[in-house]
C-alpha cells in the first residue's frame, strides 16, 4: 500500500518522455464495459483524465463530460489526441484534492484513486463530495494487491475505508482488470516481452453520494 501520493513531477516527466504504462491509446475495457452497462449518466468528471482516453470516448458518445488533471504535458496530449480523433472534448487543469465546478451526476475515476496516500485519499473523497451532486455516483477503477502487477496496487480495504465516511455510501466493489503497458522490470517481473500490453487484476467500486 502506497503510504505517500505519487509527485506531481513523476507524472509530467512519464507524459513527457511517452513512458507512461497507463496511456494505452484506448479507453481501459472496464470503463467502457461500465458505460455499456448504463453506469454513467447525467453531467461527468473524469479526474486525473491522462491522456483523454475515457472524456474522449464520453464525449464521442454524446455526454456532458469534463476531464481534469494536474498534468499539463498530460492535458496538452489529451487535447492532440482529441483532435486526432476529431471529437470536441473539454478539458481543464485541475487539482482533484481541490475540485470546484459541477454538480456532477457521475465520477469516472480510472487510475487515481490509487495514488494518493491517506491524508490526500481523504482529501480527495472530501473534494468529490463538494463537487457531486445529492444521489450521484462515483466509479473507482483501482489497481489490485491480489496478484503481481505494476503501479500503485491497493487491498480492497483501503477503498472501503475511504468511502467509510459521512456523506457516503459504498454500495460495491468488484473484481476487474486494468490494462497497461509493462516496461523493464515491471515486464521481467510479470513474464512478458518488454513493452507488451498486459491485464493486471483490479477493483471497481462503486459509492454513492449522500
Amino acid at each position: 500500500m502506497n503510504m505517500t501520493s505519487v509527485e506531481r513531477s513523476a507524472f509530467d516527466a512519464a507524459y513527457e518522455e511517452g513512458t507512461a504504462p497507463w496511456v494505452i491509446g484506448e479507453p481501459q475495457p472496464a470503463v467502457v464495459e461500465l458505460e455499456r452497462a448504463g453506469g454513467i449518466s447525467g453531467k461527468v468528471l473524469d479526474p486525473g483524465c491522462g491522456a483523454g482516453e475515457h472524456t474522449i470516448l464520453l464525449a464521442g458518445l454524446g455526454y456532458d463530460v469534463l476531464g481534469v488533471d494536474f498534468s499539463g504535458p498530460a492535458l496538452e496530449r489529451a487535447r492532440a489526441n482529441a483532435a486526432e480523433r476529431q471529437v470536441e472534448a473539454r478539458f481543464e487543469v485541475a487539482d482533484a484534492l481541490a475540485l470546484d465546478g459541477g454538480p456532477y451526476d457521475t465520477v469516472v475515476d480510472s487510475a487515481l484513486f490509487h495514488v494518493f496516500g491517506p491524508e490526500d485519499r481523504a482529501k480527495y473523497v472530501r473534494s468529490l463530495h463538494a463537487v457531486c451532486r445529492p444521489g450521484a455516483t462515483v466509479h473507482v477503477l483501482a489497481l489490485s494487491d491480489t496478484e503481481p502487477g505494476f503501479g500503485p496496487r491497493l487491498p480492497e480495504s483501503v477503498i472501503r475505508e475511504a468511502f467509510d465516511v459521512p456523506g457516503w455510501r459504498l454500495e460495491e466493489v468488484q473484481e476487474r482488470r486494468y490494462r497497461g503497458i509493462a516496461r523493464g522490470e515491471r515486464a521481467d517481473g510479470l513474464g512478458v516481452a518488454d513493452g507488451s500490453l498486459v491485464d493486471v487484476a483490479a477493483w471497481l467500486a462503486r459509492a454513492t453520494r449522500l
